[in-house]
Order: C-alpha cells, then sequence, then structure tokens
C-alpha cells in the first residue's frame, strides 16, 4: 500500500514507501503465547461475552463514550486529518473492516488506550501526538487497533468488571488472597497483552527502528539525539542479567503492580520478534486467517504459552531464572547456588544496608518509582482516561 508520508502540524515529511498487507489476518497471528492462549480460551466459551455486553449499562461505557465526544476532538478529514489517514491505514493493513473512532484528548502525560465493548474506541492525549513523528505515531495507531482485532477491550473490561466484582465479597475470610492472585494473574495477562499490541505495531508501521525511536521517547521525552537505539536495548539486556537473586525479586517486586512491561523490556521483545522466524512467515503471507478462529484449539495454545514460558525461563540470563532452569534441569548443590546467588543477605540484611537496585529504601518492598506510576505511553488508562475512577479502560 502507498504511504504519501505528508503530515501536517509540523511532523515532517518521510519517503513514499510501499508496506505489506495482510488480508484476513487472524490476531492469533501476532499474539504473544501467554495472551493468545487466554484468549482462545475466552472465545470458545460460546455466547459469554455476548451476556456480558447485555449488561453492558452496569458499565460506566456510555458515559465514557459521551464524555471523549463532548470533551474530546474526534478525530476526522476535517480534524487531525492525519491521524485519520494513519487509523484507517492500520485498519486496511491488518484488515479491520469497521474502523473504530478515535479521539484525541488533552493531557500532557504521552498516552493511548482501546476501551469499549460493544464498538472499541482508541484515544490519544496531545502529549503523545506531540512526542512522536509520523512513523512513530504509526506504530501507536497500529497498536491500539492491534487491541481492537484481538479483541482485547472486550475481555479486559470482562476482566476488570469481574475483578472489582470480586472485591466487594473481599469480607469474606481469606477473600484478600484469592482477590490477589486475581489481579496478579490478570496484570500478568495484561503485560502479554502489550508485547502482542506492540507486534500489531510493527506489522502497521513496518519500520522496527520507528517502533524503537517511539519506545525511547516513552522512557525519555522528546530528546532523540541525545539517545541511541543499541545502547537503549543494551540497557534492557543489563536489566535482565543484572545483579544477584536479590536483584531478581526486586525486579519481580518491581513489576508485578504494572499492566505494562517496563520499556526497555517492550522494545528488547519487539526486536526478538521482528527477528524471529513467525514474523518473517508474516511477512511472506503465512499467517493464520480469521476464519480459522472458531477451529483454534484451547489445548494447543496452552501448550504453546507452556513453551514459551519454558523457553524463556530456559534462555534468560537474570540469576533467579537460571536457578529455576538448573532445579528443572536437576542440577546439583542447589543449596550452595542460592547461597551464594542472594550473596549479601548471609546474615539476613543486605551487606551495604542502604539501597537496592530499585532505587529505594532496602526493606521497602523494592518498589521504588516504577510502582506508583505506570508510564505505559501506549494505554494505561486507569483513573486519568476513564475520569470515572473505575479503571475499566486500562489498555
Amino acid at each position: 500500500m502507498s504511504d504519501g508520508g505528508h503530515e501536517p502540524g509540523g511532523h515532517g515529511k518521510v519517503p513514499s514507501r510501499q508496506r505489506r498487507r495482510f488480508a484476513g489476518i487472524s490476531s492469533r497471528a501476532y499474539e504473544h503465547p501467554a495472551d493468545r492462549s487466554a484468549l482462545v480460551a475466552l472465545r470458545r466459551l460460546s455466547g459469554f461475552d455476548t451476556v456480558f455486553k447485555a449488561l453492558s449499562g452496569l458499565l460506566p461505557e456510555r458515559s465514557l463514550r459521551l464524555l471523549f465526544l463532548s470533551d474530546s476532538v474526534r478525530v476526522s478529514d476535517a480534524q487531525f486529518a492525519h491521524l485519520n489517514d494513519m487509523l484507517r491505514d492500520a485498519c486496511y493493513i491488518l484488515d479491520l473492516e469497521k474502523v473504530p473512532p478515535m479521539y484525541v484528548n488533552q493531557d500532557p502525560q504521552p498516552n493511548a488506550m482501546c476501551i469499549g465493548l460493544d464498538d472499541p474506541i482508541i484515544v490519544v492525549t496531545t502529549g503523545l501526538v506531540e512526542l512522536l513523528d509520523e512513523e512513530e505515531m504509526r506504530a501507536v495507531v497500529g497498536h491500539e487497533v492491534g487491541h481492537a482485532l484481538s479483541g482485547h477491550a472486550v475481555y479486559r473490561t470482562i476482566l476488570l468488571f469481574l475483578t472489582n466484582l470480586a472485591v466487594r465479597v473481599a469480607w469474606i475470610p481469606l477473600g484478600n488472597l484469592a482477590i490477589m492472585a486475581i489481579v496478579t494473574a490478570l496484570r500478568e495477562w495484561f503485560r502479554k497483552s502489550e508485547l502482542s499490541a506492540d507486534r500489531a505495531g510493527l506489522l502497521v508501521g513496518q519500520d522496527l527502528r520507528a517502533s524503537m525511536r517511539g519506545l525511547m521517547k516513552i522512557a525519555g521525552g522528546n530528546h532523540l539525539h541525545e539517545m541511541n537505539v543499541d545502547a537503549f536495548l543494551a540497557q534492557a539486556e543489563e536489566y535482565e542479567a543484572a545483579g544477584d537473586l536479590r536483584d531478581s525479586v526486586l525486579k519481580i517486586l518491581n513489576v508485578l503492580p504494572r499492566t505494562h512491561p517496563f520499556t526497555a523490556v517492550r522494545a528488547a521483545e519487539l526486536k526478538k520478534w521482528a527477528e524471529s522466524r513467525d514474523h518473517q512467515r508474516i511477512m511472506d503471507g503465512h499467517y493464520p486467517r480469521r476464519e480459522e478462529d472458531k477451529d483454534a484449539s484451547v489445548s494447543d495454545s496452552f501448550r504453546q504459552s507452556a513453551a514459551s514460558y519454558a523457553s524463556d525461563v530456559k534462555s534468560s540470563k537474570d540469576p533467579l531464572m537460571k536457578l529455576v532452569s538448573d532445579i528443572a534441569g536437576g542440577a546439583g548443590d542447589l543449596g550452595g547456588r542460592m547461597r551464594r546467588g542472594f550473596g549479601g543477605f548471609a546474615g539476613g540484611t543486605p551487606k551495604d544496608g542502604t539501597a537496592d537496585a530499585s532505587g529505594g529504601k532496602a526493606g521497602d518492598g523494592g518498589t521504588g518509582k516504577a510502582t506508583g506510576e505506570d508510564r505505559s505511553g501506549d494505554g494505561d488508562a486507569d483513573s486519568d482516561a476513564n475520569k470515572d475512577g473505575n479503571g475499566d479502560g486500562r489498555d
């Protein structure tokens, strides 16, 4: 498909180029295995989402639509025309027949989201529009269209609603433990679904460097001349391999409250997928079709998900993951490995006694700044974007 590359509003011009269209593509083609297995299982629950949609009056969806309609700018040929062109282009490339409405919301925080049950809508903030150039923004729009094609908006809202319902009965004995297990599992799926949508954004933009630049800007702001893609990716590798078992635990604690993976990790994951055989097969026109979704096997999807996690553990450079891999492989002297891994915790406290890898004080849970702020840049919309405090639109 030809891309003229002209964008008003000071975003500059990019060369025209041809990009591949994926007719009839199933979202299973780009979904992360853990995301795909959950979605395949939910899709097989015939009528479940239909019944839930019938109860949508219980949700603030109608209120949200009216709110964005009345207090944001709807993208069209007359308003933010360059974004409208990107949206239609993304839907054309991923063969999404119904183009979702898109709104631009005044908010300096770079953000975007896809929300809604019956008809998903896409919202981007002015902070994001002003931060990204045309090709970077194209990847973000593709990311959100990927959410719509996967049905993340529907299933996320369903699961969040069920979670909120469970919170109301948390007074039941052991209720809090059960709820935390649900929330933790939900957030893990959310994080994997963001990796899926990043892949969709790459399929739309078909420019890996632009996707990398966009993620760098989300992390470091509009200072591209001060940043370097290779150095940014090196951060992700250092993050994965850094430290001992203490750091592994702190990384887990840091990521648990988040619905999005850390930005450098997302960049590394996207680059790895872009270099994979799966991505190349899609680009060559070999991918699952939407018409085959009804025949997708739940058991096969779960096996693929388990295999993906096992592969991640085996190839990981993280000290804890290495230990898990050794345990699975029957390695000896595990007690000695654990003692050496924890190093400074020989006496129960860190030898330096002051700070951990997250930048917080030792003993504060290791959450540091990451627990208080989820700067995903592509759809983390709890209270800000929803403006109703329910968090049902979190993308």
